[in-house]
């Protein structure tokens, strides 16, 4: 018999607030892919490209997903990879993403803008027509490039302020500070984008704080190490500023050592807004509910802290205020309904 805690990570309805798209791209979907399109890749079989999917850092990760992008070329590729994710989580209780997508790491090789997003676009719709899962768009920009080539993508999703909510920033964070991207971010917020950023995974708390205070960011995406700066966690707190963790991937990506250094209960400890993610779910091996079973068993969270952390999701999502309240009773309501089944 399911304990109450499986019960909740099984049926409380959730927000996914740090997933790539590009990162949900399964070994079978890269192959099958790779021969519509008629890419060559160095793998012959899944099992060659699961093989692959051992990492020793962030750069190694970097190395193959890039790698894997390749065979996303038509449309169609990019309606395909999106619905997969979406028809996944379903199954993890998601009723609303938040999703990234790196479009110069496509436009760099190609294929036009309006392709990566009109595929993207046409699947998320039809996951809030079929669903009833919403979404919102982040489009990040890539830190090992320069600020302006990150211009270059801003300018293609000035044309598309429909579609694209938000802006971000992804990539290999050593050696490239958030000031690098000072302009840029301006340039997005004063165009009415939210503005996000991947912070604090390889890099410092300095980071963190310098993502806050001069790109202006409203969601910090990781900040593992913000922890190592008590008066940070303190303002993280005060403020109630989210932060987007993805245990799994820190794993994957030797971030942490073990899943029990993961900072995810710390954070709850101090009374920070952290919800759990799943990062790039098939390069790290774990999807959504995968993550909150992993923090579960490796911290020893109750049942309260799993409800805290699914509110926390849509509490640290950009949906309206109604919305958010809506996600919110429902959750109280399958939390009772739970408790009822297990008497």
């Amino acid at each position: 018999m399911k304990s109450i805690a499986d019960k909740l990570i099984d049926q409380l309805p959730k927000a996914e607030l740090h997933l790539h798209i590009e990162g949900t791209l399964e070994p079978e979907m890269m192959l099958t892919l790779a021969k519509r399109n008629n890419i060559n890749l160095p793998y012959k079989s899944v099992e060659d490209v699961r093989t692959a999917y051992e990492f020793n850092c962030l750069q190694d990760f970097l190395d193959l997903y890039y790698l894997g992008m390749s065979v996303l070329v038509t449309e169609q590729d990019f309606y395909d990879l999106t619905w997969a994710y979406i028809e996944r989580v379903h199954a993890d209780g998601l009723t609303h993403v938040e999703m990234f997508f790196d479009p110069q790491a496509h436009t760099d090789r190609g294929i036009k803008f309006e392709t990566v997003l009109g595929g993207i676009v046409s699947a998320l719709e039809t996951a809030q027509k079929e669903l009833n899962i919403s979404s919102k768009l982040i489009m990040c920009f890539l830190r090992h490039l320069p600020e302006e080539e990150a211009f270059e993508a801003l300018s293609c999703a000035c044309k598309h302020k429909e579609h694209i909510y938000g802006v971000g920033l992804d990539s290999s964070e050593a050696g490239n500070p958030p000031e690098k991207f000072t302009r840029v971010f301006t340039a997005a917020r004063e165009e009415g984008f939210v503005a996000v950023a991947h912070v604090g995974e390889e890099g410092t708390a300095g980071n963190v704080k310098e993502a806050l205070d001069t790109l202006k960011i409203e969601r910090v995406d990781h900040g593992n190490h913000a922890f190592d700066d008590p008066d940070l966690v303190k303002r993280l707190a005060q403020q109630q500023t989210p932060l987007t963790m993805c245990p799994i991937s820190n794993l994957r990506l030797k971030g942490i050592p073990t899943l029990s250094a993961s900072p995810v209960k710390k954070a709850l400890d101090a009374g920070v807004l952290v919800a759990v993610n799943s990062d790039d779910p098939s390069y790290f091996r774990g999807y959504l509910n995968d993550n909150y079973r992993a923090v579960h068993d490796a911290l020893n969270l109750n049942e309260n802290e799993l409800i805290t952390l699914a509110k926390n999701s849509f509490a640290g999502s950009f949906l309206e205020d109604r919305e958010k309240q809506k996600q919110l009773d429902t959750i109280d309501n399958c939390v009772e309904s739970i408790k009822r089944q297990t008497g």
